[in-house]
């Protein structure tokens, strides 16, 4: 197993707990939201290579999360940090494929994510239009090449959100970070901002959006569709520097998990 493909212990079943349990929508709402959910990626499907612009990326994002009934909820309204030459390494805990979603519709960035995800169908293609770049999780030889390309991309000015837990687990503080991206940042001179992601419903920690072990991504979005009072909380960190990939690993983790620990502690 390569660095790129640490293995989670989450696996579906957390994902059908919810504490105190939140009542699905009715079937009727179940189906307009997949309509409205068909609605959304035709439109982003239709736009072609303009769904990478800013405005188009972040309006399709948006429109998603409402179909899907996900109310997104941010504490800053942009995830970059200004004023230096380079972009920003935007660094965030992972527990659904509804994480990439929010983040860009708070901000579109360049997302870095797994070359599977460059399959899924419908998704992918999107994705690919959208501007993500993939990478090759089991590479492992490939790995220093992967860093020097997103370092390249943070020096040119683009900013770039990425998952180093490299995993997706059903609660915050779950696996570690994987350091590799961090070192892309200290060789670029760029900011590393990291950001808490974290799922409610009615107002309580929720697992329904996690995506977890072997599960399928149509089991994962028909539960999301089917869950009522779900809301997406997006929490931006100061940005951290520094050139030991190692510390701004640790830092980042421990900041993402303390704003967890004090959300819900």
């Amino acid at each position: 197993m390569s660095s790129w493909a640490p293995a989670s212990l989450c696996t579906p079943a957390c994902a059908t707990r919810s504490a105190p349990p939140v009542p699905p929508v009715p079937p009727g709402e179940v189906a307009r939201r997949y309509a409205a959910l068909a609605y959304e990626i035709g439109k982003g499907a239709a736009q072609g290579g303009r769904l990478a612009e800013p405005g188009a990326l972040r309006a399709r994002a948006r429109g998603v999360l409402a179909a899907l009934g996900v109310r997104p909820a941010a504490d800053l309204d942009r995830l970059t940090v200004g004023g230096g030459p380079t972009g920003t390494l935007i660094v965030a805990n992972h527990i659904s494929w509804l994480d990439v979603v929010a983040l860009l519709a708070v901000e579109p960035v360049t997302v870095l994510a797994k070359r599977e995800v460059g399959r899924w169908p419908v998704v992918g293609t999107l994705a690919r239009r959208a501007g993500t770049q993939f990478i090759d999780r089991d590479g492992v030889r490939q790995l220093p090449h992967s860093v020097a390309e997103l370092a390249a991309t943070l020096r040119s000015g683009r900013s770039v959100a990425v998952f180093p837990q490299a995993t997706t687990w059903c609660s915050v503080s779950g696996g570690r970070f994987r350091r590799a991206t961090f070192q892309a940042a200290a060789d670029a001179g760029a900011p590393v901002r990291p950001v808490t992601i974290r799922y409610e419903q009615d107002g309580t920690p929720s697992t329904a959006a996690a995506f977890l072990g072997d599960e399928t991504f149509a089991a994962s979005l028909h539960r999301v569709a089917r869950a009522g009072g779900l809301t997406v909380r997006i929490t931006g960190h100061a940005p951290l520097h520094g050139t030991d990939r190692r510390a701004l690993a640790t830092e980042a983790q421990a900041v993402i998990n303390a704003r967890e620990l004090a959300a819900h502690g």
